[in-house]
């Protein structure tokens, strides 16, 4: 009996451990890949009104590429800290930029203006990408939300996706932490 029991509680265990890695959110180009080119409309950068590929802009500067359906509180907590280790960056080059994925590419357009001033947003350009899918060969997952990819020598060296609800603050400290990964 003692047997049989061990053996359900440990297979409970696996079982438990096999659902939570399936449920695992996996949204872009994954870790070792190479992101390609796309084009975006920049809102708010140096090249605001303007279309082109920042991905070609920045080379293989280290990058960090923000993907979001939605642009609330804790996307914009994320943006403004990954903005601020920008400018704390300047000397190795660092850069990022925002690509909102959206069907209403006006729409889009103000509120991210609105972002950027409210939030003072200095290094980092807010884009959008028409069309929620997003450029087909950075397989952004429809699950996702917030998809977080990091760059440097054009290979992704961090990816992570998140539903709303799961970008907290404390995953936000993580994701800045996870800068060091694409500075030297």
């Amino acid at each position: 009996m003692k047997r049989l029991l061990t053996l359900s509680v440990a297979l409970m265990f696996v079982a438990a451990s096999s659902f939570s890695s399936a449920a695992e959110l996996k949204s872009g180009i994954e870790v070792g890949g190479k992101p390609g080119a796309y084009t975006v409309n920049d809102c708010t950068g140096p090249n605001a009104g303007k279309s082109l590929c920042y991905r070609c802009s920045y080379g293989k500067r280290p990058v960090v590429n923000i993907f979001t359906r939605d642009m609330n509180g804790n996307v914009q907590d994320l943006i403004t800290q990954i903005d601020a280790k920008v400018g704390e960056n300047r000397d190795q080059k660092m850069a990022a930029f925002v690509v909102h994925l959206t069907d209403d590419a006006d729409k889009s357009s103000t509120e991210l203006k609105k972002v950027a001033d409210s939030k003072k947003i200095k290094n980092t350009p807010l884009t959008n990408y028409e069309g929620e899918a997003g450029p087909a060969a950075y397989k952004i997952s429809k699950d996702a939300d917030i998809t977080v990819l990091m760059w440097v020598d054009g290979q992704v060296k961090v990816n992570h996706a998140f539903k709303k609800s799961d970008l907290s603050k404390a995953k936000i400290s993580e994701l800045v932490k996870e800068t060091s990964k694409i500075l030297n």
